[in-house]
Order: C-alpha cells, then structure tokens, then sequence
C-alpha cells in the first residue's frame, strides 16, 4: 500500500499542477511563460509541481479574501448565460422576431386559404399559387 501511494501521490500532484498552470490566465503567471511552467511541471515530476505551487502563480490576492489580480486590473468577470440580463434580452428579441414572422406565415397562409374557400363558394376555379 505504501508503495502506491509513493508512485500516486506525486502523480496527483503532477496533475493537479498541470490543470492549474493550464487554466491560469497568462497575465496571473510569475517569473517564467506559461509554457515554460508546464515543461518544468511535465519534466521535474515531484520538484517541478511544488515549485509551481510556491512561485508560479499570484495567489496573494486570493489568500487575503480579495479577488484574482485579473480581476482588480479591471477585467470583467465571467456570468452564466443565464445571469445575464443582456443575453437573456438579445434572446427575448430573437423569439419575438421569430414569432413575429411565424404570425406573419399562418396569417398569410390563412388569407390564402379563405380566399380558395370562397372561390370554391363562387364555383370559380382555384388559382395555382
């Protein structure tokens, strides 16, 4: 049991590590390129992802309570499609449009076929439309 934990814990480091360089924005990243911190996470496989964990990254912001450093520099934050009230009026509009041509369809197609119907009354013969 001892032995796999010699071989996993540092395997879940490693990966955990490289998921986390992976999702930093590059602006976050310390002292070296993103790409660089991978190759160092990737080839040093024990020394590489703590090294990463201790320097790689700004987490000063985040161990005090604030926001990312992303987020203090003035960058928008993320919401959820269905949190933003301007998406949801962009799609409020779309369906309106689209209704709006549907009503537009069914009343042509019913003046159409109240127009046949009365020719059909008259005895007069249907037009090809």
């Amino acid at each position: 049991m001892l032995r796999v934990l010699l071989y996993l814990v540092p395997l879940v480091l490693v990966i955990f590590a490289f998921i986390d360089c992976l999702n930093t924005p590059e602006d976050e990243v310390k002292h070296l390129p993103k790409i660089a911190w991978i190759f160092i996470i990737l080839l040093f496989w024990i020394v590489g992802p703590i090294v990463w964990l201790i320097a790689g990254k700004n987490r000063a912001a985040l161990a005090y309570g604030g926001a990312p450093s992303g987020l203090q520099r003035g960058r928008t934050r993320y919401v959820a499609p269905d949190d933003n009230p301007e998406f949801l009026k962009s799609l409020d509009e779309e369906n309106r449009k689209k209704d709006e041509q549907l009503l537009r369809k069914w009343e042509a197609d019913l003046r159409r076929r109240e127009e046949e119907l009365r020719r059909k009354e008259r005895g007069e013969e249907p037009k090809d439309g």
